[in-house]
């Protein structure tokens, strides 16, 4: 894993770019995060944290994580998409005030997912809990 460049390096490069700040895509983002973090809910209370589920709790901490990103991306004018947007996103980080440590703990769980979808890792129950963790801290309310 490589470290992540700041956000205006991205912006210089092309990977993300300037639009017109989109508020309704931003809400549409954030009722889906609130959509999603109500079902994580649920499906802990029911079926708990295993091995055979870290995966899938590490996925959708994932996509919950990014919804609330882009979202904020959308109403600054900001849009990443490309080889190394979810990169830019993650580094997005930083300007909304998160210190380095949970900038590296969000990537590294950028990482993982992409090892996840593309290469068959598989992740523990203990992983999982961390990322559960994060998320919690991580999301309003």
């Amino acid at each position: 894993m490589r470290n992540l460049k700041l956000f205006k390096e991205y912006v210089r490069e092309g990977v993300v770019k300037r639009i017109k700040a989109n508020k309704e895509r931003a809400k549409s983002l954030l009722i889906e995060s609130e959509r999603k973090m109500a079902s994580l809910k649920e499906r802990l209370e029911k079926i708990g944290i295993k091995n055979e589920n870290a995966n899938d709790y590490v996925e959708y901490c994932y996509d919950l994580m990014m919804n609330l990103v882009r979202a904020e991306l959308y109403l600054e004018g900001y849009c990443a998409s490309g080889q190394g947007a979810h990169e830019a996103e993650v580094s997005h980080l930083r300007i909304l005030g998160f210190v380095e440590k949970e900038v590296q703990f969000a990537d590294q769980l950028r990482y993982f997912r992409n090892g996840i979808l593309h290469y068959g890792t598989s992740l523990d129950a203990e992983y999982a809990e961390k990322v559960l963790q994060f998320i919690n801290e991580f999301t309003p309310g």
